[in-house]
């Protein structure tokens, strides 16, 4: 399995595994915690907790980060979009039951060559852990894993302050909604700036 198939695939296997744990806050392993967020364990129970993305620019120049800005075309295209979560960081409650209602809906989505070697006769409580990679990662091979996981959980997700997933990119995109003093965790996603490798030679680096 390609690395970054395996990285991306634990964003729902956690549902399976680490059963043990009433909750869970998943990280990328691009994110810095610099402040304390044990108040994430605490927040209510049955939902699906992540930071409202910043969502790109449509072609009518709508931004839901700035919805004021240019207001969304309903009369041409409908209502707006929903609220669309970053998966690189959420905190969620595991579940085997929801663990086989992932490996269900992963069933009847379009399948890669790679899906098809998996097996689709397994039980809830016998989930091969191999074939569970399997489909998880074909759905990212897929590159329809963030979709995937908004459509999922649109009944589930609510959002949390970008404090907790702070993307850098906000500094330049968005920078009328940042408050870096409030900020418990950073997310080196945007090109160029992860710490481990940054030149500071890449776009918006200065």
């Amino acid at each position: 399995m390609a690395p970054e198939l395996a990285a991306a695939a634990v964003k729902l296997a956690t549902r399976a595994y680490f059963v043990e744990y009433e909750r869970i806050v998943y990280l990328d392993a691009d994110i810095q915690v610099f402040e304390n967020t044990d108040e994430l364990f605490e927040l209510e129970k049955g939902h699906l907790y992540a930071k409202w993305s910043h969502t790109p620019q449509y072609k009518a120049g709508y931004c839901q980060q700035r919805p004021d800005k240019v207001p969304w075309p309903t009369a041409e295209l409908g209502p707006p979009p929903s609220l669309y979560m970053n998966a690189g960081m959420f905190v969620h409650e595991t579940s085997m039951a929801t663990a086989k209602a992932l490996l269900d809906t992963l069933r009847v989505t379009p399948p890669t060559p790679f899906a098809g070697e998996g097996s689709s006769k397994q039980g809830a409580h016998r989930l091969s852990s191999a074939n569970y990679m399997r489909m998880l990662s074909a759905l990212w091979s897929l590159e329809i894993s963030k979709d995937f996981l908004n459509v999922f959980f649109r009944e589930q997700y609510k959002t949390i302050p970008n404090v907790y997933n702070f993307l850098v990119a906000m500094l330049w995109r968005h920078p009328e909604n940042v408050q870096l003093e409030k900020v418990k965790a950073v997310h080196y996603c945007a090109g160029g700036s992860k710490p481990w490798r940054y030149t500071g030679k890449g776009a918006n680096m200065d």
